[in-house]
């Protein structure tokens, strides 16, 4: 069976708990480990304990001004992922806030004109992305989740971009052969992503006064972002 972790970045613990569910289910595995990086430091490579990584979203941002030690030590830790990913050493879906931290380590540009309410939202499958065997099967569309505030115009220098929509250019590339990230939720489904509307509902990602409405929107949406994380499993274990 193939080893994979699911590597937490959020520090609501309700949240983190069923964000791990989500990601487990959409893997189709029986069993995903975890580890918290808002309270424990990565310690030492994973390559060679694990095959695949999952990374989770978080209300951190990038482009924050002001980020404390936490915040700091949690993206060095991602930024050592990445790197492994990009060696070979293991596969990486870095999601959300992740794809912020591999842009910006890659030298990409982050920035807050590209952002995306809580909301269902269609995204196209690049040219490049027709021989990718997680993105490829997905052409030429495909309806997602997403919920963010910062993200990017173009893909980071080494990066191939694999979705792309109108509002945010940005939406999915690949390094390598080993790394993806997402600016969507992949992971969710329509019920999870509601769920998680309650640990957010006044951080700025929809307007909490519209809170029955956007619900409203998210559930009657029917979405396919778990078909990705589920052939990034199995080409793990194939």
């Amino acid at each position: 069976m193939v080893s994979l972790l699911y590597v937490c970045v959020r520090p609501e613990a309700g949240a983190a708990d069923a964000e791990h569910r989500s990601f487990r289910r959409a893997l189709g595995v029986p069993s995903v480990d975890r580890i918290d990086l808002i309270r424990h430091p990565l310690d030492g490579p994973l390559a060679g304990r694990y095959e695949g990584v999952v990374v989770g979203g978080s209300p951190f941002n990038v482009v924050a001004e002001e980020r404390d030690a936490v915040q700091h030590r949690v993206e060095d830790d991602l930024e050592a992922i990445a790197r492994e990913a990009i060696d070979g050493g293991l596969a990486a879906f870095f999601t959300c806030y992740g794809i912020g931290v591999v842009t910006r380590m890659l030298g990409g540009v982050v920035g807050t004109a590209t952002p995306e309410s809580t909301r269902p939202t269609t995204v196209r499958i690049t040219d490049a992305a027709a021989g990718d065997p997680v993105f490829g099967p997905s052409a030429p569309s495909m309806t997602v989740l997403t919920a963010h505030k910062e993200g990017s115009t173009e893909p980071p220098p080494g990066g191939v971009l694999l979705a792309t929509n109108d509002d945010c250019p940005v939406q999915a590339y690949r390094v390598g052969t080993r790394l993806y990230a997402t600016q969507f939720h992949p992971e969710v489904t329509p019920q999870d992503f509601v769920d998680r509307m309650a640990y957010y509902r006044t951080t700025g990602y929809f307007d909490p006064r519209q809170y029955d409405l956007t619900a409203q929107r998210v559930l009657a949406a029917s979405v396919s972002g778990t078909d990705l994380l589920r052939r990034f499993a199995e080409r793990l274990a194939s």
